[in-house]
């Protein structure tokens, strides 16, 4: 890394770098607390350890799953996304700022509430909280408080765009401004559906209301959020690849046009794919599943403009700089800049990821390794590494910027050591889970033998891959994840403050500005989204309601039961 990026920089707005940071905090405690929890779950798995008295793996299972998949992406999202508009479309307004600052405190209220019933071991319902398993009423009150929170910041985010808008008739909008309303409108959107489930089918039910719950209902409602959920992720990601790294590498984004094209894809598809995630679920019929199956492939299609875009960003910027041969502009990439290292290594990673979603998309497949450790090892290698190593390469230059201090070689080099520390744990863990779940290894289970048996004592002997093989990259991840913490607080409080680190903005693309002017006219895509959700769902839920059996009753204390089983 040259010193050059250490040049002294216009700041995101104070207040609103103030707003981005708050956000950030809470992130990165949540990501810390989780990973606590996360390395005791896998090592108690393994066993080789014993929990204490008063913890049990699924108090830890849910804690992990909750604050890293549902908390830490969401604070680091908005908190990227405020600062990320405030640089390019100007710092928000008053009255914006005040809505923002009032969506982190609800999102924060309902945040601590939850946490503290996983804490008290109320909530042991795992990330997904499938009914009948039955949390505390007010885990789930507190749920419904997030999303409210949510909402509000969501909405703070679109009201800056479109007075942008208004101001500035007749302009294309930056492409990271588009980005964010597309993001938040597919945010707003899928959590209606887990609002819809969690206000008047759970809450009630939690509270004692009624005979039961309509669990295929629930479920359903509770994928139609899930898999969107999976984009939410993976679009501030795209973010990051489309308009920071190709500052970083010194180019130009291949094509503006091509990437707004990804996003508006990503809108409208993301919505009626979640039967895939139910695909052995009993009551909806097969051609319902099908129809969801083949427009979760339809996904595939943004992905692939967003890797082709890319490596024709990279090749570009390598030519420009004087690479010669077919893959001469590799060696001119900056692979010594954690800023372009660790979204790099996010990419790469999302190639074998990508397949995995294949497999998990195909009924036969999917019959084979439905509720294993495969599920587990894709959602790692996805989520986990794509998305997270991306949020880590932009959290190294985004939170000195943010404070007005300076991302140094040092810091860097230690970026670069954290960067693949979490590249090899992440290898030694998901490949064992991968290969794991092929030999049957269940999901969401504590440590057991099931009395010896044979296949099940091959979980912990197998010489490829073995429990003992995954714990070990749960703690390299661990280490890694405290190193990631560490350099958070230095970034954010100690390091220096001669000059501050760049906001890496791309300038322009190398297609030019020749865009559509139709790709902003958003009530074409928000209705084209209403429609292929209406077309995947309605029948289908019309249905569970018209024909639901009886309600199931909450069970509130299986999971404990099994959990003190195993432990014994």
């Amino acid at each position: 890394m040259k010193e050059g990026i250490l040049e002294k920089v216009v700041r995101v707005d104070q207040n609103d770098s103030k707003l981005a940071m708050a956000h950030m905090y809470v992130a990165f405690l949540s990501l810390l607390i989780g990973a606590i929890a996360g390395v005791l779950q896998g090592l108690s798995r393994a066993g080789l350890i014993t929990l204490p008295a008063g913890i049990n793996y699924y108090q830890l299972l849910t804690a992990h799953g909750v604050l890293l998949a549902l908390v830490f992406t969401t604070y680091f999202i908005y908190g990227f996304y405020y600062a990320g508009l405030s640089k390019t479309m100007g710092s928000f307004s008053s009255q914006n700022h005040k809505l923002a600052w009032i969506g982190f405190y609800i999102m924060v209220i309902g945040t601590a509430v939850a946490a503290a019933f996983i804490i008290l071991g109320q909530a042991n319902v795992l990330y997904t909280f499938y009914p009948p398993l039955q949390a505390n009423p007010f885990f789930y009150v507190a749920l419904a408080v997030y999303v409210v929170g949510n909402w509000i910041g969501a909405t703070a985010m679109l009201r800056h765009y479109f007075e942008w808008k208004k101001e500035n008739k007749g302009e294309i909008s930056p492409l990271f401004g588009f980005m964010v309303v597309a993001t938040m409108l597919l945010w707003i959107i899928s959590t209606i559906g887990l609002a819809i489930t969690i206000i008047f089918q759970i809450i009630p039910w939690a509270f004692g209301a009624g005979d039961g719950i309509n669990i295929l209902l629930s479920r359903t409602l509770f994928w139609y959020f899930g898999h969107p959920l999976v984009y939410f992720w993976l679009m501030p990601a795209y973010v990051a690849w489309y308009t920071i790294i190709p500052k970083v590498i010194g180019g130009k984004l291949f094509s503006d046009s091509l990437a707004r094209l990804a996003f508006i894809l990503f809108l409208l598809l993301s919505f009626p794919l979640g039967f895939h995630h139910q695909l052995m679920e009993p009551g909806i019929e097969s051609f319902w599943k099908f129809v969801q199956v083949a427009l979760t492939f339809t996904t595939v299609t943004p992905s692939l403009l967003t890797a082709f875009s890319m490596f024709a960003t990279f090749e570009l910027a390598g030519r420009e700089k004087g690479s010669r041969g077919l893959f001469g502009w590799v060696r001119k990439l900056p692979w010594g800049d954690v800023r372009f290292l660790a979204p790099m290594l996010g990419m790469l990673f999302f190639i074998p990821a990508g397949a995995g979603g294949i497999v998990n998309a195909s009924h036969q497949m999917n019959a084979v390794v439905h509720n294993t450790l495969w599920v587990v090892g894709h959602f790692h290698i996805s989520v986990g590494t794509t998305v997270v190593l991306t949020f880590f390469g932009v959290a190294y230059w985004l939170i000195p910027h943010l404070t007005g201090r300076t991302l140094t070689a040092k810091m860097n080099k230690f970026g670069v050591i954290q960067t693949l520390l979490w590249t090899v744990g992440m290898i030694l863990m998901s490949a064992g889970m991968h290969i794991l779940g092929l030999m049957g290894a269940p999901r969401r289970t504590g440590y057991t033998t099931y009395g010896d048996h044979p296949t099940a004592l091959e979980w912990f002997t197998n010489f490829f891959a073995n429990h003992v093989t995954v714990s070990v990259g749960g703690v390299i991840l661990f280490i890694s994840t405290v190193m990631m913490v560490a350099g958070f607080f230095h970034l954010a409080l100690f390091a220096p403050r001669q000059g501050t680190a760049t906001f890496p903005i791309s300038d322009g693309s190398y297609n030019g500005t020749n865009i559509p002017a139709f790709f902003e006219n958003w009530r074409i895509w928000i209705i084209l989204a209403i429609v292929l959700i209406l077309a995947g769902y309605l029948i289908p839920v019309i249905d569970m309601v018209r024909n639901a059996p009886p309600g199931a009753p909450p069970i509130n204390w299986v999971i404990q039961q099994f959990s003190m089983l195993y432990l014994k």
